[in-house]
């Protein structure tokens, strides 16, 4: 009987000290993740602060785990050798992950974009959610979310697009052939200076590209900050139009000819009233 209480007795004392150790360890894991965002952030950049934080939390949490193990009465050597042998099968098996990894720790190291800063992968573009050391997190702007592998990042072209605080947009515009260039040039010139997001400085870039197929070709390149961007495309593209409309000057559409040949006959063309 004396044994069974020795028994129940230690086995009491043993939990409640796995219960202490997790009470004080989880909190201090927190605190310790708290201190590093408050004191990475006058340091660090945001990814910086966040891998910070991540590699406290897994390294604490491992040491953690290896105490309650010991308190539990685990052999360690045993469960390390094992997670060794363990850890060389995995590394074969995952190759992948540790060129992602690599590949992680130089885009950190280089810094070619940041937390909430909007990338151009492909043909998809969306904000920085978050990076990490095998993958970056994307949230495009019909808040979906997109995971990209490092190792892809750094084989392929991305575009960061709101790396530098401005930025020039481009805008193709077309006109009918009858039009007089210096007016059109004119009036793009006035659009640009009284639209209240465009740049005085750098001057707005307008270009008269070519003849086309039905128009006559312009390139509108205007200069705004970064935050601007959706509210300058919105605002301009409505006062070309308005402005075009009171200008007189028209828009083109595609012009089509047909030519059958001198020896046919001509096509016969009615004019039907739908109504």
């Amino acid at each position: 009987m004396q044994g069974l209480i020795d028994w129940f007795y230690a086995h009491h004392i043993a939990l409640a000290r796995l219960v202490v150790l997790v009470i004080i360890g989880v909190p201090l894991i927190g605190l310790a993740e708290k201190i590093a965002r408050r004191v990475g952030a006058k340091k660090f950049s945001p990814q910086g602060v966040m891998l910070l934080r991540k590699l406290i939390r897994y390294g604490l949490g491992t040491v953690l785990a290896v105490v309650l193990l010991g308190e539990m009465g685990f052999n360690l050597t045993a469960i390390l050798g094992a997670a060794g042998i363990a850890g060389v099968a995995i590394g074969f098996a995952a190759q992948t992950s540790l060129s992602n990894l690599i590949s992680g720790l130089f885009l950190i190291l280089e810094k070619p974009f940041h937390v909430d800063d909007v990338l151009q992968v492909g043909e998809t573009t969306g904000l920085v959610h978050e990076i990490d050391l095998l993958s970056v997190k994307l949230r495009t702007f019909d808040n979906r979310f997109v995971r990209i592998p490092n190792e892809s990042l750094i084989k392929s072209t991305f575009i960061n697009i709101t790396r530098f605080p401005i930025r020039r947009m481009d805008i193709d515009i077309g006109v009918a052939y009858k039009e007089d260039v210096d007016h059109v040039v004119r009036v793009l010139t006035e659009i640009a200076d009284q639209n209240p997001y465009a740049l005085d400085e750098p001057a707005p870039l307008i270009l008269f590209k070519g003849f086309g197929d039905s128009a006559l070709e312009f390139l509108l390149g205007v200069w705004f900050e970064k935050t601007d961007t959706m509210t300058l495309r919105n605002s301009i593209m409505k006062e070309i139009k308005s402005r075009f409309d009171r200008e007189g000057i028209e828009f083109p559409f595609p012009h089509r000819t047909l030519y059958v040949g001198a020896n046919s006959a001509p096509f016969p063309v009615r004019m039907v009233d739908a109504t």
